[in-house]
């Protein structure tokens, strides 16, 4: 009752209080906007439409800036409750694309890891031994960009990383098989290739989003186990690694889910700062 009455009386008051109470929500120049509405009730026509006019600029100017200051954020794929329930046991609920087409192109975005890479060049540039191990490194560092690339898709994105991830340690074994380890050995190689690769993710994830310095440091710790004394060698890593994953960004997701055909650029070439887009890859109505 008491607030009924003095909004009756003093509706100008209370107008300009709200009009305060909302700036935190609106911004400061609706708060202008409001308050020269308000005023100009009480005041004579031609001074009426003189605020009526400067109040249109400002609210046109604010929303320009709103404009050029905000950017859109980026749109998470809506789930059922359902699916949520489901992906919270541990269980992956549908997706935008069949599972197994999924799967497939998770083992051939794999493959061009293994397959399309001159280890030999990584091997010489680098000042690495040819070992099992010194593979590993450069498999993971190529793995690395890939998830990276892959965790920008949404929830098929993601189930697409864990199968990425997946083919890399069933190759993994099958190549410490073929070179003749034995069980023992090759289960404690697995153990410590795991804690490498895990602690190289963060690293890099680290690098990527940071400055040079950071991204060298990572590179040193984790590519070269840090025995690299000569800093072109990590200079040209750090080039490498940022041109490549400026190239894999410019590459269509859509395509990527499908297919997983990922072509790197060289280790070396002349023009590092240009990205030159492959070819569209081509699948069929299945997506294969």
């Amino acid at each position: 009752m008491w607030t009924v009455r003095l909004v009756a009386r003093r509706p100008l008051q209370f107008a300009v209080a709200a009009a305060t109470r909302g700036r935190l929500a609106t911004g400061g120049s609706d708060l202008i906007l409001r308050h020269k509405q308000v005023s100009s009730l009480g005041e004579p026509a031609a001074s009426r439409s003189t605020t009526t006019a400067w109040a249109r600029r400002t609210l046109h100017l604010s929303a320009e800036a709103r404009s050029a200051k905000e950017t859109p954020a980026p749109v998470e794929e809506e789930v059922g409750g359902f699916t949520k329930l489901i992906e919270a046991m541990g269980f992956t609920g549908p997706l935008k694309y069949n599972k197994w087409k999924i799967k497939i192109a998770a083992l051939r975005m794999y493959t061009c890891c293994v397959e399309r890479i001159n280890y030999d060049d990584f091997f010489e540039r680098c000042s690495l031994p040819d070992t099992l191990n010194s593979w590993f490194l450069v498999a993971q560092l190529h793995v690395w960009m890939c998830l990276v690339r892959m965790r920008q898709e949404g929830r098929a994105g993601k189930y697409m990383c864990r199968y990425i991830v997946h083919s890399m340690w069933e190759d993994v074994e099958q190549r410490s098989k073929i070179m003749g380890i034995d069980a023992v050995h090759r289960k404690e190689a697995l153990k410590a290739m795991t804690e490498t690769f895990y602690a190289a993710l963060f690293g890099y994830d680290e690098g990527i989003l940071c400055a040079d310095g950071v991204l060298a440091a990572a590179l040193w710790r984790n590519l070269f186990n840090c025995q690299c004394e000569d800093p072109a060698q990590l200079e040209l890593m750090v080039e490498y690694v940022r041109k490549q994953m400026q190239f894999i960004d410019s590459l269509d997701g859509e395509d990527l889910l499908l297919t997983g055909e990922v072509k790197w650029r060289p280790l070396l070439e002349e023009n590092a700062q240009s990205i030159l887009k492959v070819a569209t890859p081509t699948y069929n109505d299945a997506g294969l």
